[in-house]
């Protein structure tokens, strides 16, 4: 599944902030790829859009808050 994002276009989550600590996205498909932009060449992290969105939502809540 990680060829699949080859040729995906990834953007720059809207919560990341201009110091460099930057989160990027991409969409196939089949699934939802996140990486850290200052390592494109890592191997993203790669979640079903069920566990996406599950994601998603504890973020916002901020249940993983330090």
């Amino acid at each position: 599944m990680s060829g699949d994002f080859a040729a995906a276009k990834w953007r720059k989550s809207s919560r990341s902030n201009s110091e460099q600590e930057c989160v990027e996205v991409a969409e196939v498909p089949s699934a939802i790829g996140i990486r850290d932009s200052k390592n494109p060449e890592g191997a993203p992290l790669i979640l079903n859009r069920t566990t996406f969105t599950d994601l998603l939502n504890h973020v916002k809540a901020g249940r993983l808050d330090r």
